[in-house]
């Protein structure tokens, strides 16, 4: 069987290409873990899920796959991943109660633009202040040429003056007085975003020397075998790029990391050797073809942003109007409706490129694409940007994806064993009863600091 299968209308949080003949065991497979994006609240969400998934996993875990493929959110957790460090650990280092990796602050995520702000407002004044010297200069370097420009013009508006001849004997003059300068537009002087990721690239860098890793996307390969992929713009070319071992490998991993994760107006762009990078979800939304570029046959893509299916019934009132059942997203404000309008987006690109993959008959592996489901207001009502929720996603990124596979679990499971992967629900139904019992968060969430580990189990 093959095609795009989606439960509910895609409503259970489980998209499915499969394309392959399940009866067939696929030895030596590559398997591949993709990451899109998701600010701060999807990323803590995502990590969250990630470590749902590392406990429905039997004999091979998120840090075992053969590629990984990141870009924004998704690269920050996709490079720690390939390097050998688990969800928990990363959930972990969120709380401070990690042995590997040290606290990821607020301080990190929130590092105000300070120089642009300042240095920006100051350059403005100061090329506005010689905008009129360097002009007369300009204009007093080329008054030869422009005395020459001046005659015929003079001597038409000397013989039989008109505005039309005067606007002709001022032009020579302003466009000598433009030529060599623009006025300050101030607009132009604007921050390129109001916070600086540099933090994050330092916070990553340092970590992977504290742990001994390696900072180098071949030396990554060399010694673990796994392929990282990180993807990044280019802004001045827009064009997508690659960052790999076998593919643009200019920058170090933690260099990656941050281009990939400036998000443009948050962030300002990412200068790295002279070329600036943004937010690698600006030209695709999970870049799956990455992985399959790169020999993937089954690809796990992770998703956290997609449009909340909120149902409301309109119903004339008698007064004139309409009454709802329900909430209009209209009625929770601009960031609702710019919410649903960006969520939409990227799920739309990625609907897009799944059905690019169901058509493409040199394409015969198999797709899982794991997301919110699409009822989820909880998380939709979250700020992407709230460091502050950063717990509450993570434990609800866990509930997400543990109740969406739990839906598909069947036909989720019959795919991964024909790659020889392992499936069970025994620890993720211990840590449901865990999160509905009613205790305070930190104690009913505490199951997502515990690794369960990775059993030699082999799929018959």
């Amino acid at each position: 069987m093959s095609g795009v299968l989606e439960s509910s209308k895609g409503r259970m949080g489980i998209t499915i290409i499969q394309k392959s003949d399940l009866a067939v065991r696929k030895t030596n497979a590559k398997v591949a873990l993709v990451l899109a994006g998701g600010a701060v609240t999807g990323g803590a969400f995502k990590v969250g899920g990630l470590k749902a998934l590392d406990d429905l996993l039997v004999n091979r875990k998120t840090t075992d796959f053969d590629v990984y493929v990141g870009l924004s959110a998704g690269a920050f957790l996709a490079a720690p991943l390939a390097a050998g460090i688990s969800p928990g650990e990363m959930i972990r280092s969120l709380e401070g109660a990690s042995e590997k990796f040290s606290m990821f602050r607020a301080t990190d995520f929130y590092n105000p633009n300070l120089r642009e702000f300042v240095g920006k407002p100051l350059r403005y004044f100061v090329d506005l202040a010689m905008f009129v010297p360097g002009s007369i200069l300009d204009f007093v370097a080329a008054t030869p040429k422009v005395a020459e420009q001046l005659r015929d013009p003079l001597s038409d508006y000397v013989r039989a003056p008109t505005f039309a001849k005067l606007t002709r004997l001022f032009a020579p003059i302003a466009r000598a007085m433009l030529a060599t300068r623009e006025f300050p537009f101030p607009l132009d002087y604007l921050p390129s975003g109001v916070f600086d990721n540099a933090p994050l690239e330092a916070y990553l860098r340092k970590n992977i020397d504290r742990n001994e890793l390696s900072n180098d996307f071949k030396v990554l390969y060399r010694v673990r075998r796994k392929e990282l992929f990180i993807v990044a713009m280019n802004l001045d070319t827009a064009e997508r790029v690659v960052f790999g071992h076998n593919e643009n490998s200019s920058a170090t991993i933690s260099e990656a990391v941050q281009a990939s994760t400036a998000l443009p107006g948050f962030y300002k762009p990412a200068r790295i050797r002279g070329i600036d990078y943004v937010d690698g979800g600006v030209r695709r939304t999970a870049n799956i073809d990455v992985a399959i570029e790169h020999g993937a046959q089954l690809v796990l893509c992770y998703n956290p942003f997609r449009p909340i299916y909120n149902r409301v019934i309109p119903r004339p009132a008698r007064e004139g109007g309409y009454t709802f059942d329900g909430a209009p997203l209209a009625s929770r404000g601009l960031l609702a409706v710019l919410n649903q309008v960006f969520r939409t987006l990227l799920h739309s690109r990625l609907q897009y490129g799944l059905r690019e993959f169901q058509e493409d008959p040199s394409f015969r592996g198999d797709v899982i694409v794991i997301e919110p489901q699409e009822s989820d207001l909880s998380f939709f009502r979250m700020n992407p940007l709230a460091f502050w929720e950063r717990r509450l996603a993570a434990e609800h990124g866990y509930l997400s994806v543990t109740q969406s596979i739990e839906r598909q679990f069947e036909r989720v499971r019959q795919i991964l064993e024909s790659y020889g992967i392992q499936l069970t629900r025994r620890e993720t139904r211990e840590r449901l009863e865990q999160i509905k019992a009613p205790k305070v968060q930190q104690a009913r969430s505490s199951f997502l600091f515990d690794d369960v580990p990775r059993k030699n189990v082999t799929v018959a």
